[in-house]
C-alpha cells in the first residue's frame, strides 16, 4: 500500500498525550495518529450521511410539528437535580 507523510502542529498537551498513550500501548505514535484520523473520517462520514438523510426527510415532508414535541417532551420525566447541578444554579 503507497503511503503519504502528513504533518500537523500539535500543542504540548496533545502531544504528550499522543506519547502517553502509544507508550500504554506499545505502539508507535504514527500508529496512534493513523487510527485516530480514520476513525474521525468514519464519524465524520456517518455524520454527513445521517445529515443528508435528515435533508432528505425534510424535503420529502416527514417532520413532526413543534408544537407535538413540545407536547411529548412535556410527558417525560425531569431528573432530579444533584449535588453538582445545584451548584450550578
Amino acid at each position: 500500500m503507497a503511503t503519504r507523510v502528513v504533518t500537523a502542529h500539535l500543542d504540548i498537551a496533545l502531544a504528550r498525550q499522543l506519547d502517553s498513550l502509544a507508550a500504554s500501548l506499545d505502539r508507535p505514535r504514527g500508529w496512534v495518529v493513523k487510527e485516530a484520523v480514520a476513525s474521525y473520517l468514519a464519524t465524520e462520514e456517518q455524520r454527513h450521511q445521517a445529515t443528508l438523510e435528515a435533508l432528505a426527510e425534510l424535503d420529502a415532508g416527514e417532520i413532526v410539528p413543534h408544537a407535538e414535541i413540545e407536547a411529548w417532551s412535556s410527558t417525560l420525566p425531569r431528573p432530579r437535580p444533584t449535588k453538582a447541578t445545584a451548584k450550578k444554579r
